[in-house]
C-alpha cells in the first residue's frame, strides 16, 4: 500500500492505470467532446484529450461524466474535420478530430471506481481542440499510432511504438529552467522511464551537483520530480524485465517505498548515475550488503520485519514493481482458535518448508507429477509471489490497480481475498495455490483488510456481498489482527527459525540440488539468469516471454549460497530441535556461554559505558621501553605490573605505580613474539621466534621452564584451565596440558594433547570466553574454528587475501572478527562459517579489541580507530604511535588500554566517562 497516493486518487480521475500494460501516455490537449442528436443543438463537454500509444482517452471536467477510452486497434477511421467539409454536425465553426470505432470503454461513471463498462458496436466521436492549430499534428500522431496498433505481429507493433517514443524523446530535452538554483552544475542528462506499479512513464533524467531530476515527457503527474542528493539515504540497482536497467532511490532508512524508481534504456547510463549518487553517500554502499544487515539482525539491532525488508530490497524486490513485490512468509498456522498461543509451536507455520510442501498429501501428488515430467522439471505450476497475488491482497485499497491488471474487471467474488482463514486453507490444500504474504500483513495500516471505499466487489455464492476481510477468531478487529501478526513475526519461535525460510527464498535452498531436496523448485522462467531476453531474435517470442515473466512471478535474486545463520536469542529454550541442528556444536556455542554470570555482573554497565566513550580516550603516559617493535603486552590482575615483549628479544617488567622499568630479561637472541600471565600472577609465559616457549617466575626473577615444541617460530599463545595453546609458523597449533611442579617433580610437566594441522603458517590464535572454541588465522588468510573439547575442526574459511593479523570472538561467541593484511575487517558466523560483514579499511589494521559491535583498532600508520561495525564506518580517529601499532591490551572493565608499536613506545590510555 506504500505505493498508493491517496491525494492523487481523490483529486485526479485520470491516471496511467487507465492505460493498457506496457502502454505510453504521450501528450494531452484541452478539447471538447461534441455530441448532437438530430433534434437538439450540439452538446459540448470540456475536458482533456490524452494521446496514448494504444488508445485515445478523454477525461471530462464534470465529475459526473465518464472517462472515455477508445482503443486505437478498434478505430475504423480517424480524420480531421474543417468547416463544412464532411462535418456531420453542420456547424461551420467546429474544427476537430472525428473518430469512428467499434468499441469504447466508459470508466468511473458517476466518479465511482468500478469495473469498466464496455460498449461494443459502431460509434462516432468528435473532439474539438481548444487550440485549433494543433489539430493537424494530433491527427497525424493518431494515424501513426493507429498504423502501429493494426500491425499483425505484436513484436512489430511494439517496435514501431518504441521508435515513435524514441523520436519524441530525441526531439526534446530537460528544461534547465527547472533547476532549483542557478549555481547548479550539470553532470549528465539522459532518457529514462519513471516506474510505478504496472506503469512506466518516459521522460528525461538530469543530475547536477545538488539534485536529481526527472521530467516526464507528458508532464504527468507533475512537471518535474526533484530529489536533493543530500537527502538520499539508500540506492539500489534493479533488474527490470530481467535486464539490469533499474535504479531505485530512497530518502529514508526504513520506508517501504522509494522516492523514485527509474528504468534506463541502457545499463551504462544507469551505472553512471548510480555511482555519481553513491559518492554523496557517506558510507557508499558497504553498509548495505546482505551480510552487514545479517550481522545487525543476528545481534538484535534490527527486527525480523526490518531484516526481511532489507533482504527484499537487496534481492531486487520493490513496491514499484508488482512482479517483484516484497515477499514475506506466512508465520501463523492457527486461524481457528479463540486465543493465539505464542508459546505453542503448533501455532506457527513450519518455516523450513515452502508453502507447497506444508501439506504432505498434496506434496506427494505434486512429486508424482514432477517425477514423470520431462525436462525442464518443476514442482509448482504457480509462484509464491506475482502481480495477481499482490493485488489479491490489496484489492480493497488498490482497486484501480486490479482493474488495470485485469482489463477493467475484478476477479470472481468467490476467488477474492474474503477471509484470512480461507486463504491459508487454500494455500495448504489448493492444487495451484502456493502464495506467501506481503509486508502489509505485518504493518500498521488496516485499510487493505477493510472495504472503506465501499467498492462493489460482487456477491459470493449464497448471496453474500464481498465486504471486509473475515478475520480469525483470535483477532478482535483489524488492528488487533495486525498487532498479533507483528508479535508473531518477532516472536522467539520465528526468530529461531526465520533463517530456514530465508534459505528457501533468498538462500542456498533456492536453486540446484538443495532446492530439489527441499521441494522448492518452481518454473525455470521465474529464476534470474534462466533466460536471456536479448538473445531472443523473434520479437513476438521475446514479448511473450517477458509477459509470462512479468505476470507469472519472479524468484528473488539469490543472496546467500551457504546456510544462513540463526538469530541470537539468549536465554531462550528451544521449543523444537530440528534434525539439521548440530547438537555437539550447540553445546559449545553461545547458549552455554550466556549462562556465565560474568556477562551479567555489575561491571557490564560500566563496560557498555566505556565502549560508548571509546572515542574520548585520554593519553595517560608514554614510555619507550624497548629497542625494537613491541610484540606483546600482559598485565597482572591488580594492574600494578605491565610485562611487554619485543623483537629486541627481551621481556620487560614496568611498574605503573612508580612509572619506572623494574626488570629486563632475555631468553634467547631471537625476537619474542607474545606474552601472557598465568592466572595466579606468578608466571609470565613468552613465545619466541627460536621455536620455544619460556616460563618466567615473577617471584624468583628467573626462567623456570621451557617448551621446545615447534619447528618454526611460535607466533601467539593462549591459556585456559592449565592448557597452553601455541601457534607456529610451522603450520600447527599445539595444545599442551600443564602439570604444575610438586615435591616429586621440581619442574612442571607438559603433555602434548593435540596438534591442529593447517595448510600454512599460523599467525594468530584466540580462545572464546568459555574456552570451548579456538580460532586460528594463517599467513594465507584462512580462519579456522576448532572445538577445544574434541579438537575437531568446525569451520575453515578463506577470509583474507593476505595474512591474518588478529582475531577476536564476540562476547557471546557467535561471531569472530578478523583483521587482515588485505586492509579488511571481516565478521564470521561461528556456526556456519559464513562471512557476515566485510568492512574495507584505508590501511591494514594490525591489532584490535572488540565488544561485538564497536571495534578499537590499531593501524599501520599508528592511529587508533573507533569503528561502528554495524555501519561499517570510523567514528573517531585518535593519534597514537609514529609507526605501525602492533600490540594492544584492554582490562576487563574496558576502562584501561595499553598499546605498543614499532616506534618502541608503550602508551597508557584511559576511557573518559
Amino acid at each position: 500500500m506504500a505505493f498508493i497516493k491517496k491525494k492523487e486518487r481523490s483529486k485526479e480521475r485520470f491516471s496511467l492505470l487507465l492505460l493498457d500494460l506496457e502502454e505510453y501516455y504521450f501528450e494531452q490537449h484541452t478539447a471538447y467532446n461534441v455530441t448532437r442528436s438530430s433534434t437538439t443543438q450540439p452538446r459540448k463537454v470540456r475536458g482533456s484529450l490524452k494521446i496514448c500509444s494504444k488508445s485515445v482517452i478523454f477525461e471530462p471536467e464534470p465529475l459526473s461524466e465518464p472517462i472515455l477510452k477508445i482503443p486505437l486497434r478498434d478505430c475504423q477511421k480517424i480524420e480531421g474535420v474543417e468547416e463544412n467539409d464532411r462535418n456531420p454536425f453542420n456547424d461551420s465553426m467546429l474544427v476537430g478530430v472525428s473518430i469512428a470505432c467499434r468499441q469504447v470503454y466508459y470508466i468511473k461513471e458517476g466518479n465511482v471506481v468500478a469495473p469498466y463498462r464496455i460498449e461494443r458496436g459502431d460509434s462516432n466521436f468528435f473532439f474539438q481542440l481548444e487550440i485549433p492549430r494543433k489539430t493537424e499534428d494530433v491527427i497525424q500522431m493518431l494515424l501513426q499510432l493507429h498504423r502501429a496498433s493494426c500491425l499483425d505481429k505484436l513484436g512489430d507493433q511494439t517496435a514501431m511504438i518504441a521508435a515513435i517514443l524514441q523520436s519524441r524523446l530525441a526531439r526534446t530535452s530537460f528544461d534547465k529552467n527547472s533547476f532549483q538554483s542557478v549555481s547548479e552544475k550539470l553532470h549528465m542528462e539522459c532518457e529514462a522511464e519513471m516506474v510505478s506499479p504496472l506503469v512506466t512513464n518516459p521522460g528525461h533524467v538530469c543530475i547536477t551537483d545538488q539534485n536529481l531530476y526527472f521530467q516526464p515527457l507528458n508532464g504527468h503527474p507533475e512537471p518535474v520530480v526533484q530529489i536533493s542528493l543530500r537527502s538520499v539515504r539508500r540506492i539500489y540497482k534493479r533488474r527490470h524485465g530481467l535486464r539490469p536497467l533499474g535504479l531505485e532511490v530512497f530518502c529514508s532508512e526504513n520506508d517501504l517505498c522509494s522516492d523514485i524508481y527509474l528504468k534506463f534504456y541502457n545499463t551504462k547510463d544507469r551505472d553512471e548515475l548510480y555511482y555519481y549518487i553513491a559518492t554523496f553517500l557517506e558510507n557508499h554502499m558497504a553498509e548495505h550488503t546482505a551480510e552487514s544487515y545479517m550481522l545487525q539482525w543476528q545481534r538484535g539491532h534490527i527486527s525480523n520485519y526490518q531484516y526481511l525488508l532489507h533482504l527484499n530490497n537487496l534481492a531486487d524486490r520493490s513496491c514499484n514493481d508488482l512482479s517483484q513485490y516484497p515477499v514475506f512468509p506466512w508465520v501463523i498456522a492457527d486461524y481457528t482458535s479463540a486465543e493465539l498461543d505464542f508459546r505453542n509451536p503448533a501455532s506457527f507455520r513450519d518455516l523450513s518448508k515452502p508453502v507447497g510442501a506444508l501439506n504432505p498429501e498434496r506434496l506427494e501428488r505434486l512429486l508424482a507429477r514432477y517425477r514423470d515430467m520431462p525436462e525442464p522439471k518443476f514442482m509448482y505450476g504457480s509462484h509464491y509471489s506475482s502481480p495477481g497475488y499482490v493485488l489479491f491482497y490489496l484489492v480493497r485499497v488498490a482497486p484501480e490497480y486490479m482493474l488495470c491488471l485485469q482489463n477493467g474487471r475484478y476477479d470472481h467474488a468467490d476467488r477474492m481475498f474474503n477471509s484470512v482463514a480461507e486463504t491459508w486453507k487454500n494455500c495448504l490444500e489448493g492444487a495451484t495455490d502456493f502464495k506467501e504474504l506481503i509486508p502489509e500483513f505485518y504493518g500498521n495500516d488496516t485499510s487493505f483488510l477493510e472495504n472503506s471505499l465501499n467498492l462493489n466487489l460482487g456477491k459470493r455464492q449464497g448471496g453474500r456481498t464481498v465486504g471486509d476481510v473475515a478475520l480469525p477468531p483470535w483477532a478482535s478487529d483489524a488492528t488487533d489482527f495486525l498487532q498479533k501478526s507483528q508479535k508473531a513475526l518477532e516472536s522467539q519461535f520465528v526468530s529461531q527459525h526465520l533463517h530456514e525460510w530465508i534459505d528457501l527464498v533468498f538462500g542456498y535452498k533456492q536453486r540446484g540440488s538443495e532446492a530439489i531436496a527441499a521441494h522448492n523448485v518452481f518454473h525455470p522462467v521465474t529464476y534470474e539468469g534462466s533466460i536471456d531476453c536479448d538473445s531472443i531474435e523473434d520479437p513476438d517470442q521475446k514479448i511473450a516471454v517477458l509477459t509470462q515473466i512479468l505476470e507469472f512471478g519472479q524468484t528473488p535474486k539469490q543472496l546467500f549460497t551457504t546456510p544462513h545463520p540463526q538469530r541470537i536469542t539468549p536465554r531462550f529454550q528451544s521449543m523444537t530441535r530440528t534434525p539439521s541442528q548440530n547438537t555437539s556444536f550447540n553445546e559449545l556455542s553461545p547458549a552455554s556461554v550466556s549462562e556465565d554470570s560474568s556477562f551479567e555482573d555489575l561491571t557490564e554497565e560500566s563496560r557498555r559505558l566505556a565502549w560508548s566513550n571509546m572515542g574520548k580516550l585520554k593519553l595517560v603516559a608514554s614510555h619507550k621501553l624497548h629497542k625494537e617493535a613491541i610484540t606483546g603486552i600482559a598485565v597482572t590482575r591488580n594492574g600494578a605490573s605491565v610485562f611487554t615483549t619485543s623483537q629486541d628479544s627481551t621481556l620487560k617488567m614496568f611498574s605503573k605505580e612508580s612509572g619506572s622499568l623494574q626488570r629486563s630479561m632475555s631468553f634467547s637472541n631471537m625476537a619474542l613474539s607474545s606474552c601472557l600471565i598465568l592466572p595466579e600472577d606468578a608466571t609470565v609465559v613468552c613465545s619466541s621466534w627460536d621455536n620455544n616457549v619460556y616460563f618466567y617466575s615473577i617471584a624468583y626473577g628467573r626462567r623456570q621452564d621451557t617448551i621446545m615444541g615447534h619447528d618454526d617460530a611460535v607466533s601467539k599463545m593462549c591459556w585456559r584451565d592449565n592448557q597452553l595453546y601455541t601457534a607456529s609458523w610451522d603450520s600447527t597449533v599445539k595444545v599442551w596440558r600443564c602439570v604444575p611442579a610438586d615435591i616429586m617433580n621440581k619442574r612442571s610437566q607438559f603433555q602434548l594433547l593435540a596438534e591442529l594441522e593447517h595448510d600454512a603458517g599460523v599467525n594468530t590464535i584466540v580462545l572464546n570466553h568459555a574456552g570451548t572454541l579456538l580460532a586460528s588465522g594463517t599467513k594465507e588468510g584462512v580462519v579456522s574454528m576448532w572445538n577445544t573439547g574434541s579438537f575437531v575442526l568446525l569451520q575453515q574459511v578463506p577470509c583474507h587475501s593476505g595474512k591474518v593479523h588478529d582475531l577476536a570472538f564476540s562476547p557471546d561467541s557467535r561471531h569472530v572478527l578478523s583483521a587482515g593484511e588485505d586492509s579488511c575487517l571481516r565478521v564470521l558466523d561461528v556456526q556456519t562459517g559464513m562471512v557476515l560483514s566485510t568492512v574495507a579499511t584505508e590501511e591494514p589494521q594490525r591489532c584490535f579489541c572488540w565488544d561485538g559491535d564497536t571495534v578499537l583498532s590499531g593501524t599501520v600508520s599508528g592511529e587508533l580507530l573507533v569503528w561502528d561495525l554495524m555501519a561499517g564506518k570510523v567514528t573517531h580517529r585518535i593519534p597514537a604511535h609514529t609507526g605501525p601499532l602492533t600490540a594492544m591490551w584492554m582490562n576487563e572493565q574496558c576502562s584501561s588500554i595499553i598499546t605498543g608499536g614499532e616506534d618502541k613506545q608503550v602508551i597508557f590510555w584511559k576511557t573518559q566517562f
